[in-house]
C-alpha cells in the first residue's frame, strides 16, 4: 500500500464519489449529512471516503457539538499539480513538433 502523499492524493482522487465530495467542499465547509446527501450509500462508507480524502490531506474534519464538520484543504493538490505539469509541458512538445511536422507536409 502506498504512503507517499502524492500516491495519497492520487488514490484519493481515482474515485468519482471523492472527486464530488470535494467539489462539494471546495464551495464551503459542510457536515457529514450535508455530504451523504447526494449519494445512494450508508454513512459508514461516506465516512470511509472521508477518511482517505483526510489522509491524502485533502480534507479536514472537526467536531462541533453532534456535528461533524468537514472542509476542502486546496493547498494540498499543489504537489499532485506540479507533478501533472511536468507531463503537460512534454504533450505541449509534442503536440508541437506534430504540428511543425504536418505543416512541412503540407497537410
Amino acid at each position: 500500500m502506498a504512503t507517499d502523499q502524492l500516491s495519497l492524493i492520487f488514490g484519493a482522487l481515482a474515485d468519482p464519489t471523492r472527486r464530488g465530495i470535494l467539489e462539494r467542499l471546495a464551495k464551503g465547509r459542510a457536515t457529514v449529512g450535508e455530504l451523504s446527501e447526494p449519494y445512494d450509500m450508508s454513512m459508514a462508507a461516506i465516512s470511509k471516503h472521508l477518511k482517505v480524502l483526510e489522509k491524502a490531506g485533502l480534507i479536514t474534519r472537526t467536531k462541533e457539538a453532534q456535528w461533524r464538520h468537514c472542509q476542502f484543504e486546496g493547498a494540498s493538490l499543489k504537489e499532485a499539480s506540479d507533478w501533472v505539469e511536468k507531463y503537460k509541458q512534454f504533450w505541449d512538445g509534442q503536440l508541437s513538433s506534430l504540428y511543425g511536422f504536418l505543416k512541412k507536409q503540407d497537410y
